[in-house]
């Protein structure tokens, strides 16, 4: 397990981690970019890294306002190409660096994305397997909850990291506290971005979408409720987030998978954590370290170093049985 963090007195540990490991990224991988048209008519950009004939894919699902280039997505296609594997590096709608064409964005809910982007890659001749970090970690348990035993038609195994597992708890602890002045103030400045270009493209998308609320958002309820929410075809910000969660597929899993989330997550406390993954079925293997913050995992003396992530990861997705 990670090694326990020495915190500086000011920052609990959990905050630690989350925000160093950011902070300090790995080198960045050489990858080559593919552009993918969806069914839709839009267009998602997905990064490849690693030799194109090897035996096995990882294909890494990245978390809210991220991509390809974040720390994790770093540090796990590294791992992957030293051990001879491919990694497809897939981003969400308008995550990628340029605007996605349509007026809809991406949501923690959409495993319809998710659904198409893996059976496009997991040819007959590779093994695939996939992680989902944060928010793209409740989606692809969504999925998988979803498909049940069809799921190990498309992957051999899953894993997943700080998956925001249940929406409304972690939106609760992210509009509170410490955890409101580190990460949803960067949160809220990027999305509002985002979403003022996007109605300023798609003008006629704006009847049902409250600008004035959504620009004046100080939290993450407030934001979703004015604008992920009515975008995507949501009631409001309580039907979104209870229908997207992730926790209540946990049960229909058949597909071996690792749930990976630190007891110290600022994102997810310890008690939501435990009540979110209370029913998992037989094919999810929980583990909950003590540290590791949110998507940290650091080891070693701080600031600590990369590598405990892509190695447990690894080792779990390598398996056959």
């Amino acid at each position: 397990m990670p090694s326990t963090y020495r915190a500086p007195w000011w920052l609990p540990g959990g905050h630690t981690q989350t925000i160093v490991a950011a902070l300090r990224p790995p080198p960045r991988p050489t990858t080559v970019r593919e552009r993918w048209e969806t069914p839709d008519g839009d267009f998602i950009d997905v990064d490849f890294a690693g030799p194109a004939q090897a035996p096995s894919m990882l294909v890494v699902f990245h978390g809210l306002e991220g991509s390809a280039d974040s720390a994790y997505g770093r540090g796990l296609a590294a791992a992957a190409i030293a051990i001879g594997w491919r990694v497809a590096l897939p981003h969400f709608r308008g995550c990628s660096g340029e605007p996605n064409r349509l007026p809809r964005a991406y949501h923690s809910g959409d495993s319809a994305e998710i659904d198409w982007i893996l059976r496009r890659l997991a040819p007959a001749s590779q093994r695939v397997v996939a992680v989902g970090i944060s928010l793209g970690g409740n989606v692809l348990l969504k999925w998988l909850g979803e498909q049940g035993a069809a799921a190990q038609a498309v992957l051999g195994r899953a894993a997943a990291v700080s998956a925001s597992l249940d929406l409304q708890a972690c939106g609760d602890a992210l509009d509170h506290g410490l955890n409101r002045l580190l990460y949803t103030r960067l949160f809220l400045a990027s999305m509002k971005a985002r979403a003022l270009a996007k109605l300023a493209a798609h003008p006629s998308n704006a009847s049902n979408i409250d600008a004035r609320r959504m620009r004046t958002a100080r939290t993450l309820r407030e934001f979703d409720d004015a604008y992920t929410a009515p975008l995507h075809g949501f009631r409001d910000v309580d039907d979104y987030w209870t229908r997207a969660s992730s926790a209540p597929w946990l049960a229909r899993i058949r597909l071996p998978t690792l749930v990976l989330n630190a007891k110290n997550d600022p994102f997810l406390p310890p008690a939501m954590l435990a009540a979110a993954t209370r029913e998992a079925s037989a094919s999810v293997l929980l583990e909950s370290p003590a540290t590791g913050g949110h998507v940290g995992f650091l080891e070693g003396p701080f600031p600590g170093q990369h590598g405990w992530l892509a190695r447990r990861l690894l080792d779990f997705l390598s398996n056959d049985a």
